[in-house]
């Protein structure tokens, strides 16, 4: 939505500062302002004097001025400066506090179709009884399966802000019932997922951004998982955009000895800021394995570089993001915003996290703090520079074939889940799909002209097992349940919790202490022992791990 008739005390307030410098050129100056800022306001002035005077038709200001001028400028700055209207710099404030305005629901959408696949406790449509699996069929008053889809999204988009009613079929129903729901405040944690491998009594985390709360939801998380008594824990940060980086600061506590640093700051409107560990609830010192990707950025990256640097932890996956800007948010009058880039991050060994990008004015990325070309970990461990993080251990997403794209791109799990669930029992969590349930979903396919190659339906058997069992789960248990039974099935989490018993040894640098014994300082005797010395019968104990990892 565009505000249009509130930024008008903005632009008198911004007009008037413009014009309040001029008094401060002399008499005898010809007039010709020395400061750049009024310089620069006064050519504006100028344009859009102008262009008021000149132009055909009667001008609406605030598109010219915000979304050309305030737009356009920060535009070509960098991809990361924005100015946010009234309703973003709300949500903007919102995200920030962990919070946001709506039912608390979860929905999957495809055309004709909007089911519930979780409510959040407390919320608006947790307190009416709505749950997975529910059916909306009516939204005040209009059918959905008589909307386009983008008639439907923009719908439930306008619906999420304002009092509604609903009709809904609940599991094994055929008749709609009528909620009314008013939106509330609700809580989005950002701990979205945590469970526990029990046979190796290793904990899995995984984090989707940071906000205020995510240190606590962190910390909780691990606690209910068994605290300093886990033998190990799998970080996901797979997908996490960043966030508060303070946050991320004392999510690094949780892990780190306190006042050890995580990141330095520096700009050139900005002091050179160095940030340390804090004093933190807990410090956990059981081996780590953090799990990162391409959507790794920001925060999320200042998290894995301080945690590889100190060698605490083994960053598995994929190259991340390479973002490394710190973003500051000014508060404009009426309550609108602006997002600008005022310094840089820079990792505990001082390398600099922001890729280059061409065409910006980051287009000539730093290496690091004082131009050093080379980085290395606490225990000397050698590191690449140029932005990102580089993982210690590759472990590449499995590339989906075009056919199983194509179903999952057409939610047609779901759609089959919600099809199945109207005609057989309640399932249990321990469901496996079987070849009766195969069969049912190739007649699904079938029924909805949809092809079933071979070459295809033969090599999918296990991903189509498991895509089946996620989206009944999803439907019946809600969208942890889901969540967790495709994690425990997801290559990439399995290879990296494989890595635990190599830890020690991935992480053992050349300054790696002799006399380390367990893991109370991160690694274990044997495995730094065997990388100092390349015993040959360590290394076949290694080589016959991983074998057995990988079958």
């Amino acid at each position: 939505m565009r505000v249009r008739q509130h930024f008008s005390r903005l632009q008198i307030l911004w007009m008037t500062a413009c014009l309040s410098v001029t008094p401060a050129i002399s008499p005898g100056q010809g007039g010709a302002p020395s400061d750049p800022v009024t310089e620069a306001g006064l050519k504006f002035a100028r344009v859009y004097a102008l262009v008021e005077e000149h132009v055909s038709d009667r001008l609406n200001p605030d598109p010219i001025i915000f979304d050309g001028g305030i737009r356009g400028m920060l535009e070509t700055l960098d991809p990361f400066s924005a100015f946010f209207d009234r309703q973003q710099f709300t949500m903007l404030q919102q995200q920030a506090r962990g919070e946001a305005l709506g039912f608390g629901s979860i929905l999957y959408v495809t055309p004709g179709k909007v089911l519930v696949l979780e409510t959040a406790r407390g919320s608006p449509s947790w307190r009416a009884g709505l749950g997975p699996g529910d059916r909306i069929v009516e939204v005040n008053g209009q059918r959905v399966d008589s909307l386009s889809f983008p008639s439907l999204v923009q719908l439930l988009r306008r619906a999420r802000s304002h009092p509604v009613r609903l009709g809904v079929i609940h599991p094994g129903h055929y008749v709609a019932q009528d909620f009314e729901l008013r939106p509330a405040e609700v809580a989005l944690p950002t701990v979205d997922l945590s469970f526990k491998f029990a046979r190796a009594n290793i904990g899995y985390v995984h984090i989707s951004g940071f906000e205020g709360n995510t240190p606590e939801e962190v910390y909780n998380a691990i606690q209910q998982l068994g605290g300093a008594n886990l033998k190990g824990l799998l970080l996901d940060l797979r997908d996490n955009h960043g966030g508060l980086v303070e946050s991320a600061i004392r999510v690094a506590s949780l892990f780190l000895k306190p006042g050890q640093v995580v990141l330095t700051v520096r700009g050139r409107a900005v002091k050179e800021k160095t940030y340390r560990s804090l004093p933190a609830p807990a410090e956990y010192t059981f081996p780590m394995v953090v799990l990162v990707n391409g959507g790794t950025a920001s925060a999320a990256e200042v998290l894995t570089a301080a945690l590889e640097e100190h060698d605490r932890a083994v960053i598995a996956g994929e190259p991340t993001f390479g973002k490394g800007l710190v973003q500051s948010i000014f508060p404009l009058p009426d309550k609108t915003g602006m997002a600008l880039v005022t310094a840089q991050y820079f990792t505990p060994s001082g390398r600099s996290i922001q890729r280059p990008l061409p065409g910006t004015a980051l287009e000539a990325g730093k290496l690091g703090l004082g131009e050093p070309t080379q980085f290395h970990t606490d225990d000397g461990r050698p590191l690449t520079g140029g932005g990102g993080i580089t993982p210690d251990v590759p472990i590449p997403d499995v590339a989906l074939d075009p056919w199983m794209s194509f179903l999952s791109a057409g939610g047609n799990f779901t759609s089959f889940a919600s099809n199945y669930l109207t005609l057989h029992e309640r399932i249990r969590r321990s469901f496996e799909p079987g070849a009766k349930v195969l069969e049912d979903f190739r007649q699904y396919l079938r029924r909805n002209n949809i092809r079933t190659p071979e070459e295809y339906w033969g090599a999918d058997q296990s991903l189509l097992k498991l895509r089946i069992r996620v989206a009944l789960l999803n439907l019946v248990f809600g969208l942890k349940a889901g969540n967790e039974a495709e994690m425990r099935g997801d290559p990439q989490v399995g290879k990296a919790l494989a890595l635990f018993p190599r830890v020690g040894a991935i992480l053992s640098g050349p300054n790696a202490p002799s006399a380390d014994l367990g893991f109370t300082a991160h690694r274990s005797q044997r495995a730094a022992v065997c990388a100092r010395r390349a015993d040959i019968s360590c290394a076949n104990t290694t080589n016959l791990q991983r074998v057995i990892h990988r079958r």
